[in-house]
């Protein structure tokens, strides 16, 4: 295995050179998407299957097909009904150490949330789905000693996601609402805490491989010996190469080793291509960062794809019976690559059911 390889392993594993799903619960199951908006949320699971819309997405998330939540790490989440429940039961300890200066800061200790999550499993029993501020207007003074603030309200939901109690309900007009989680999804599946690890592991080089210990333990939140623990339960069935002096992880055969093809992706902000793995250095060259944002890092922005390498940023804008999306390529493309990604570009408007048009801003470079 080369540098090569990896970048097309991972794109394969990944579902976005290949898509191996039609359904996408599917997707989903596969990889456990961490998106903190749900526009690229939807565009992340259509990428990775066969013509979905952003609409067919819509209704997926409004039957509780697809949750949103905090698991694994304190961002969101994408998970699927029967997932969730032993997710949290694996990760949630963790994130609640992580977010243990940020709960005490706050002024929440476990007299609070014991509080709230009552309130909150009283206000939404029975079906209801509530905004944030809906369910934080029922936080009274008299109840838990104080006003509290939108940080506050936000660590409290957090917190009450990481203890099963809610999970993503539908929309309500373009509002996220939670919902209870033992209502939402009542058939969760229940597995021991080796069996949960084993299966987390699988899944995570299955769909993310070759990857090492430190990309499972950053993704998954898990402490390293937790992450060894794992590999060895499934050690069977996963293959190990050293690469540049580094152990990797995957679960593929030679004989499903991807083809190697020319082919342009515009993966969303906070796509797993970018942010499952520690080190991106493989897949961005630092002497681009200047092309993007403040921060100068990848992950914040929508990408272009071109063979495993980020090459550009991309920005859609909605306009009147159309779609634009605005390209900006670190490098002059050659007139394949253009053609490339004239398809990109058309695919993203089948996703949001509208023509697309490419405009091709100035080369950063």
């Amino acid at each position: 295995m080369n540098l090569s390889d990896n970048k097309q392993l991972r794109m394969h594993n990944q579902c976005i050179s290949e898509s191996l799903f039609e359904l996408p619960e599917q997707v989903v199951s596969w990889l456990a998407l961490c998106k903190l908006k749900i526009t690229p949320a939807k565009w992340a699971v259509a990428l990775r299957s066969n013509n979905l819309t952003n609409s067919l997405l819509d209704q997926d998330f409004a039957e509780g097909k697809i949750l949103r939540t905090h698991v694994l790490r304190p961002t969101w989440q994408l998970v699927t009904p029967a997932d969730i429940g032993w997710m949290l039961q694996l990760s949630a300890q963790r994130v609640h150490e992580q977010m243990a200066h940020w709960y005490r800061s706050s002024g929440l200790d476990n007299a609070v949330f014991k509080k709230t999550n009552a309130i909150i499993t009283k206000v939404l029993r029975g079906g209801n789905h509530l905004t944030r501020f809906e369910i934080g207007s029922m936080f009274k003074h008299s109840i838990i000693g104080f006003e509290l603030n939108n940080l506050q309200l936000a660590f409290i939901m957090l917190h009450a996601e990481l203890n099963g109690v809610v999970c993503s309900g539908a929309l309500k007009g373009k509002e996220h609402t939670y919902a209870l989680l033992e209502e939402r999804a009542p058939k969760t599946i229940k597995l021991t805490r080796d069996e949960a690890l084993a299966e987390l592991t699988k899944r995570y080089f299955a769909s993310h491989g070759p990857a090492t210990v430190k990309d499972y333990a950053w993704w998954s939140s898990l402490s390293v010996a937790e992450v060894k623990r794992g590999i060895e339960i499934v050690a069977s069935q996963l293959n190990h190469e050293t690469l540049a002096g580094h152990d990797y992880w995957f679960i593929n055969s030679d004989d499903n080793k991807p083809a190697s093809k020319s082919a342009i992706y515009l993966l969303p902000n906070f796509d797993e291509y970018i942010i499952g793995y520690t080190d991106r250095s493989a897949i961005f060259d630092a002497a681009y960062a200047q092309g993007l944002d403040a921060r100068h890092n990848p992950l914040f922005q929508h990408t272009i794809v071109i063979d495993g390498q980020i090459m550009g940023t991309w920005k859609r804008k909605l306009k009147k019976g159309k779609v634009v999306v605005a390209a900006k390529p670190f490098v002059k493309l050659l007139s394949s690559q253009q053609e490339l990604l004239v398809k990109a570009v058309a695919r993203y408007g089948k996703f949001v059911d509208l023509p697309a048009e490419l405009v091709m801003e100035n080369i950063q470079h």
